[in-house]
């Protein structure tokens, strides 16, 4: 009888959120092999999982490093390019759009070809698919089925090119996914709030201060939890029902960033304070000696370069906690509908999913075990 033959997971965009969380759920897979790739160099890797440090521009390099290989059957893309200080403001840049096609298509290209292992290819959108970042308000709840928002969006170049170039191969399949906002503990990570919140909070308690909600008005939000888009990564890539095909992707709740704050201060050992309405991206930039000396206060393991940690998690965390914008704001709700009823039903509530993160970089000692001691009966102190 004849071993099984593993496949091959090649998750593109290692070091990111998506991409971590992917590279921890499929090397805990059986049956598979993972290949992490990134820009960067990759350390404290899962047990089995191989590195493949490689610059996506470079299509040489790619061709050199992939034209020849006949085991990968998966792709995970996770990876973007974000220009540096333009997070929200680039999204539309045509440079950076065009930047983000081509690195896809220096993935795809060397691996599509006669003889080639390739099964099944899964690319990230998010709700930038329906314009939420330049329309004020969307329909709720946004539905996969509807045609197109007609704006400038890279989303659609890489979904272009992927579409035409699965249609003239029939060898291999893909899924797009459409996370909301997403969470995780990659440090450096563009849009990761996490580890910034986890700064933010640091730099209150070494003043003294209690965590006070620094955004803007309420608004009704989905999350989703970087281990459940790996998870559903893993299910579309053995299921045919999701092949070609579109999902939104959420913890299966709503939040409301006040309304979850008291679980993030409770995560973090603080007491939650009045909220003082300030620009976490302004603020944390001028921070750099602060966290520099919490890190050698409380021996972290953490970077002491703040970005290196927090990447553009300031600002991205802005963007989401609407600061600087007025009230009323309108609820941007995106149906998974479509993704449960394909077989997909993995959930968390996101609370939960907050106190895991939160504990998850504490465990790894990035952040202080907690911020105040509890009493016998279990009152802070």
């Amino acid at each position: 009888m004849t071993a099984h033959k593993k496949k091959t997971a090649l998750i593109v965009g290692a070091t990111g959120v998506v991409g971590q969380a992917c590279l921890r759920h499929f090397a805990g897979l059986e049956g598979w092999n993972v290949i992490g790739v990134a820009r960067r160099s990759l350390h404290d890797l899962p047990p089995g999982v191989q590195s493949l440090q490689l610059d996506l521009q470079n299509r040489e390099a790619c061709e050199a490093a992939l034209g020849q290989r006949d085991d990968i059957t998966h792709v995970i893309y996770a990876a973007v390019y974000e220009q540096p200080g333009g997070l929200v403001g680039g999204w539309r840049d045509q440079d950076q759009m065009r930047i983000n096609l081509d690195m896809l298509r220096n993935v795809v290209d060397p691996l599509d070809r006669a003889g080639s292992a390739l099964e099944h290819v899964t690319i990230m959108q998010g709700g930038k698919a329906y314009g939420v970042h330049i329309h004020p308000q969307i329909a709720v709840p946004a539905r996969e089925r509807w045609p197109r928002d007609e704006h400038d969006n890279f989303y659609w170049l890489q979904e272009d090119f992927l579409r035409e170039r699965q249609a003239k191969s029939h060898r291999w399949h893909f899924t797009i996914f459409r996370p909301r906002i997403v969470f995780g503990d990659a440090m450096g990570s563009n849009m990761n709030p996490i580890p910034a919140i986890g700064v933010y909070a640091w730099l209150r308690h070494e003043q003294g201060l209690p965590l006070a909600y620094p955004g803007g008005p309420p608004r009704v939000n989905q999350a989703i939890d970087a281990d459940l888009i790996a998870q559903a990564c893993a299910w579309a890539a053995e299921s045919a029902n999701a092949h070609n095909e579109t999902f939104n992707l959420d913890n299966g709740d709503v939040f409301v960033w006040q309304n979850c704050w008291p679980a993030i201060a409770d995560a973090l050992g603080m007491e939650v304070g009045e909220p003082e309405p300030i620009s976490l991206g302004d603020t944390l930039s001028s921070q750099q000696s602060a966290w520099a000396h919490i890190v050698d206060k409380y021996q972290l393991s953490a970077p002491r370069e703040l970005t290196a940690f927090i990447g553009q998690g300031a600002v991205y965390a802005d963007f989401q906690m609407n600061t600087g914008k007025t009230a009323p704001l309108p609820p941007v709700i995106m149906s998974s509908v479509k993704i449960r009823q394909a077989g997909f039903n993995g959930c968390i509530d996101t609370e939960d999913m907050f106190r895991k993160w939160f504990g998850q970089l504490q465990d790894r000692n990035l952040l202080p075990r907690t911020a105040m001691s509890r009493s016998a009966n279990g009152e802070l102190s």
